[in-house]
């Protein structure tokens, strides 16, 4: 059976994407299951680079299929911010609630700013030094005007989606799962493993 190692260590991406994997054939293991293995420098520009270097930085030392993902919130208003640096917005040990009322004020003070935003999942796949596959994924919302909901994690609670009337901090596991950018990157990942079983 194959062995696929997540490779994250936060616990809220890890229990979704375990939650999407859940029905395939696979081992699952996360970088939890190893040693410490010290973090790659985020140095891309975009998300996918991020999710490539990612990948190959920590396949090494699983010695197994491993996946790796970058993922951020697009602010149009804000000119693409906080984007490759929301896990790092306003400093690593910022709170969510500090960065959504620094994201508030910004767009406040831009009222002819479009608050059109957009959740973006990139994820990558390496085995033996090489990227065997990549998606990027994304879904598309408005920033709210103030925090709504305490499910979810992350930008969730600021993050409105239309069609839902509600932030993705106001829905279920499973209304989520169904339209958010790594709910639609790691279906996608299922089905190449799946082409790659056949």
């Amino acid at each position: 059976m194959t062995r696929l190692v997540i490779a994250t260590t936060n616990p809220d991406k890890l229990r979704e994407i375990r939650q999407i994997l859940a029905d395939l054939p696979v081992v699952l293991a996360s970088l939890g299951d190893f040693p410490p293995i010290e973090a790659p420098e985020e140095t891309g520009e975009t998300f996918e680079a991020n999710a490539r270097l990612k990948a190959l930085a920590y396949e090494p030392r699983t010695h197994a299929l491993t996946v790796a993902e970058d993922s951020g919130l697009v602010v149009d208003g804000l000119d693409g911010e906080p984007g490759v640096h929301s896990a790092r917005y306003l400093g690593p040990d910022a709170s969510y609630p500090d960065r959504f009322a620094d994201i508030t004020r910004r767009l406040a003070a831009r009222p002819e700013r479009p608050r059109t935003a957009r959740f973006v999942c990139a994820v990558a796949v390496a085995s033996e030094g090489r990227i065997l596959w990549e998606t990027t994924a994304a879904v598309e919302g408005t920033i709210a005007h103030e925090p709504k909901g305490s499910a979810g994690f992350g930008y969730d609670p600021i993050f409105f989606y239309p069609p839902y009337g509600r932030t993705l901090g106001e829905v279920s596991d499973a209304e989520k799962r169904a339209v958010a950018h790594r709910g639609q990157a790691f279906r996608a990942l299922a089905r190449w493993l799946e082409r790659r079983r056949a």
